[in-house]
């Protein structure tokens, strides 16, 4: 009778410890990838040009009066107070830290309105293909001889929520911009961040919305998923894990956290070595 009684006390106690405590939340990256691994990857895909998107353009050659033609004026942004920087002449004066080119803003026809060239079809295109396609035009028209064009996105980036350091909107600085890219931003994901499900919720266009679900323990889950190279636009969320939801709740739910479980250890624990001490005489 004795010894079920202590195995009984002994049972209950080791259930404790190995549901209450739990195991570590598995932090790490890509698990399955080993040393020396080779991973297959989706084909890069670059930023292409959407409606409303805004692009500057800068075209220069040998004949700056010429160049000038087809350059919108820039602006001084200093003070809050915005000012043309021509001289009256249509050139533009000189230019400064502090001052900013004019952009184009990509209509719902996908077109932008261009001096003396008139409206440019962009939509769809890369920024590289774009400035390729408005060199182009300018050579055809014969007004410039050699044109450079330089072509810079101006307003894209997209959206980090839920579990990271900084959640925020953050601005897209190349051409191609990876998930990985949009989290080190966000100055990664917290502790109570689920590695397994971070959503990306992508706009097509119309008016639904698209959303792929990828698990970053797993580098398949990654690198094959279409989310993998963050487009405009993108909202990335990262879901909160149980202990989160947990310490959410008004009371912080303390029947479930660590401590509880630490204290409620001690306890049987105690009651246990009673038990034996009672038990042997």
């Amino acid at each position: 009778m004795k010894k079920c009684v202590l195995k009984e006390v002994l049972l209950a106690t080791s259930l404790v410890l190995l549901f209450g405590c739990g195991t570590p939340k598995e932090l790490v990256y890509m698990q399955d990838v080993a040393d020396g691994t080779t991973i297959p990857t989706m084909a890069a895909s670059p930023i292409r040009l959407q409606p409303m998107d805004q692009i500057s353009v800068v075209v220069t050659g040998l004949d700056a009066q010429v160049s000038a033609m087809f350059n919108l004026p820039y602006y001084s942004r200093q003070i809050g107070i915005t000012q043309s920087m021509s001289d009256g002449s249509g050139n533009a004066g000189t230019i400064n830290s502090n001052n900013s080119v004019s952009g184009y803003t990509v209509d719902s026809k996908g077109e932008i309105d261009f001096p003396v060239l008139g409206k440019i079809q962009v939509k769809g295109k890369t920024r590289e293909e774009t400035s390729e396609h408005i060199k182009q035009l300018l050579i055809d028209s014969r007004q410039i001889k050699d044109p450079v064009v330089t072509v810079e996105f101006m307003n894209l980036g997209y959206s980090v929520l839920g579990e990271v350091s900084k959640p925020g909107r953050y601005h897209i600085d190349r051409d191609i911009f990876t998930l990985f890219d949009a989290i080190s931003l966000a100055g990664d994901l917290t502790i109570d961040g689920r590695r397994e499900n971070v959503m990306v919720v992508r706009g097509s266009g119309t008016d639904q919305e698209q959303v792929y679900t990828i698990d970053l323990t797993n580098s398949a889950s990654v690198y094959a998923s279409p989310a993998y190279y963050i487009q405009q636009g993108d909202l990335v969320y990262v879901t909160p894990n149980k202990k989160r939801l947990r310490d959410s709740t008004v009371m912080g739910n303390s029947a479930l956290t660590p401590s509880f479980w630490i204290s409620m250890v001690t306890s049987l624990t105690s009651v246990a070595t009673s038990v034996m001490i009672l038990l042997a005489k």
